[in-house]
């Protein structure tokens, strides 16, 4: 799912800490400079003002508290007494009363221990029937308008299948509707415009199941540690199309002037994956692999429909062949709805997302969705495939799907442009860290499941898999993740199946690392400085993490990969471990000093970094580094930007041209060609 959302204002990127300790966000004016190369990719964060911001971009220092609110419940993983095996949904509508028509039939089988009962999530139904199949016999049962408590007659043993039979009418807009920052209601299936009342708005079904909210159209056994295969007709009025999971298998016309179509999904999957929806859409389709991909929109926008959905079959092969894992499922559909209480949603093979995605050609090229549609594809192996088993453990699903989001701009746009989109994300982390405060990546302790969409699961999550990348290598990262996919395929996971994922594939321990940056929290806080050493050729960096003592006693284990740059433009990389709150460490074998050294060579580190440099150091590090961070902390305390404008309005990045546009003088301006004086006129970029 995608309703994290990490940056809020225009052109808003978090600068670097000053040596008072206080993390500053400045704006800066988008230009695409009148110079020789124009970067043609222009989707930024930034320009994303339709999206529906939960984290207000602030000013922190990174003394104040890093509070961690946890309840005193410890939020255990469902127990399974049966599993679910197949689900069959036959469904019709009362658009007017807002209800769902339903019959279901439920295979299923006891889990390990013998049963005499099953209990079944169906919040808000009126049950008509409820029968044991083939033989139709009336079961006896108990229902509190939460679930259905079904006495089986018998005692059955593992391996004996049960046929249940349920009859009912849902009622979902007469459910519960509580709201939260991420999913704003929680009524599972949403009729829009039921009546036709409303002008210029198309009538529309569709539902949200995440997190245990399909329980409001379907009896099911609503946790993300369950999964089944499914099949479900949908009897609508013949003008409506419809979209469910799986493989369209049959549309048959009624007498009637209604149509049903029989979706399968033989794959099995967690009941809050299943989809569907309904309205008057336009399709377009195309093949990858052999594999239909479908976009679904608007009528009036049918000639942006792929477009929209930015790059749809170029990712399904670089994430095939990224995580050497093949798509899993048998199509890849994306549908856009009106008034969806989320940003995106990945039921297994389609996609939902809101109508903030639709959008003409010419509002694309300015304002893609390539990191929504990245965020959502990535969710068909992790969250899909491999499931959390508890929101507990959500970041195994959202962590990814944002790290998904960094993997594609760099392959696609360059290390610039995801670097970038890091610092937004760092931005999003810190923020809440220090507003709401800090709670492991693994909560265990969470207050309510929906509190877990946050820009730990996400955010955090998404930079510590970078740390992991760079810590491991490219090739170990991904034969990994490879492994833990892999191995725990069609199954729900906890953390400690990651860790053991890269410990086996590694051969190295690496409970440090999960221990401090999974399951307790907060970052470090660093205080660096360099001193250079003439006699010897040495330079001394004095580190201290400063973050709070008592509340985080245990000091960060960091693999520390400085880089010093020289005047001739080489650069040489040092590799420490730190492992104490204080320590020193001495870069040996210098033939000369050092231009500049920068503490995170590789910009990896999640954490306050504190290093104060002149000015001449900071103009080094702009020009040496390629670290688009190393760039941006060097800019932030260059005060007169004249002595590297050259430099900044040539840069391949337009994100630092646009720093250079903002910094031209009057003197340069005069000196123009007139088409670029017009356009800096035009904008108001000229101060």
């Amino acid at each position: 799912m995608h309703t994290f959302i990490k940056t809020v204002q225009f052109f808003i990127l978090m600068r670097r800490i000053f040596i008072s300790g206080i993390y500053v966000l400045f704006s800066i004016v988008l230009f695409n400079a009148c110079t020789t190369t124009k970067n043609t990719t222009t989707s930024v964060e930034s320009t994303k003002d339709f999206r529906e911001e939960l984290l207000d971009t602030m000013v922190f220092s990174p003394d104040d508290e890093q509070t961690d609110s946890v309840p005193k419940i410890y939020r255990p993983t469902a127990t399974m007494r049966y599993d679910l095996l197949h689900t069959k949904l036959d469904i019709r509508f009362d658009w007017v009363k807002q209800h769902v028509l339903g019959k279901a039939t439920l295979d299923l089988t006891p889990y390990f221990y013998p049963i005499k009962e099953i209990s079944l999530d169906a919040v808000n139904f009126d049950i008509h029937a409820v029968k044991l199949m083939p033989e139709q016999k009336e079961m006896v049962y108990q229902y509190d308008g939460e679930k259905i408590l079904i006495n089986l007659g018998r005692e059955y043993k593992k391996g004996e299948k049960i046929q249940i039979f349920i009859d009912y009418t849902a009622k979902p807009e007469e459910s519960t509707d509580k709201e939260g920052e991420a999913i704003t209601s929680d009524k599972g299936l949403f009729f829009i415009n039921p009546e036709g009342k409303i002008k210029n708005k198309p009538r529309q079904i569709w539902t949200q199941g995440e997190t245990e909210n399909n329980k409001k159209w379907f009896p099911t056994f609503d946790k993300p540690n369950e999964r089944c295969s499914q099949e479900l007709w949908i009897t609508v009025d013949d003008i409506y199309t419809t979209l469910s999971n799986g493989k369209l298998m049959s549309s048959t016309k009624n007498a009637d002037g209604t149509r049903t179509d029989y979706w399968k999904q033989d794959l099995p999957h967690a009941p809050y994956l299943f989809m569907m929806a309904v309205g008057e859409f336009y399709e377009e389709k195309e093949m990858w692999n052999q594999l239909p991909v479908h976009y679904f929109v608007e009528k009036g926008f049918k000639k942006s429909a792929k477009k929209i959905f930015n790059h749809t079959p170029e990712m399904l092969t670089f994430f095939s062949d990224k995580l050497k894992y093949p798509y899993p499922w048998d199509k890849y559909a994306q549908v856009v709805v009106r008034d969806f209480v989320s940003g995106a949603m990945e039921n297994t093979t389609a996609v939902v997302f809101g109508e903030f995605v639709q959008k003409t050609d010419r509002e694309l090229i300015d304002n893609d969705n390539d990191y929504i549609v990245a965020h959502e594809l990535m969710h068909h192996w992790f969250g899909n495939l491999v499931t959390c088993e508890e929101w507990t453990n959500l970041t195994l699903n959202e962590g990814f799907a944002n790290y998904a989001e960094y993997l594609w701009f760099e392959h696609k746009y360059g290390k610039e442009r995801a670097d970038y989109h890091r610092l937004t994300e760092m931005n999003g982390y810190f923020s809440q860290a220090y507003s709401q405060g800090a709670h492991p990546l693994i909560h265990y302790y969470y207050g309510n499941k929906e509190d877990m969409f946050d820009a730990h699961s996400y955010n955090k999550g998404g930079l510590v898999l970078h740390m992991l990348r760079n810590y491991t290598g490219e090739e170990a990262f991904f034969a990994s993740l490879n492994k833990y996919l892999k191995d725990n395929a069609f199954s729900a996971v906890e953390v400690d199946e990651l860790r053991m994922a890269f410990e086996d594939t590694l051969g190295e321990d690496l409970s440090w690392f999960f221990n401090q940056w999974f399951l307790q929290s907060g970052h470090p806080t660093f205080d660096v400085t360099y001193v250079y050493d003439d006699v010897t050729q040495s330079m001394k960096v004095q580190v201290s993490q400063t973050q709070d003592s008592i509340q985080y006693p245990s000091v960060f284990v960091m693999p520390l990969d400085m880089a010093a740059y020289y005047a001739d433009g080489k650069v040489s990389n040092h590799k420490f471990m730190m492992d104490q709150r204080n320590q020193t460490f001495i870069i040996e074998g210098l033939q000369t000093k050092p231009e500049v050294v920068a503490f995170d060579g590789r910009n990896s580190i999640l954490g306050l970094i504190n290093e104060t440099r002149t000015t001449e150091e900071n103009i080094a590090l702009y020009k040496f580094s390629k670290n688009f961070g190393d760039k941006m902390m060097a800019l932030s305390d260059i005060e007169d930007k004249s002595v590297i404008i050259n430099d900044l309005l040539s840069e391949k990045f337009y994100f630092l041209r646009a720093i250079g546009a903002e910094s031209v003088t009057e003197e340069r301006f005069l000196n123009m060609p007139e088409s670029c004086r017009i356009w800096f006129c035009l904008t108001g970029i000229l101060r």
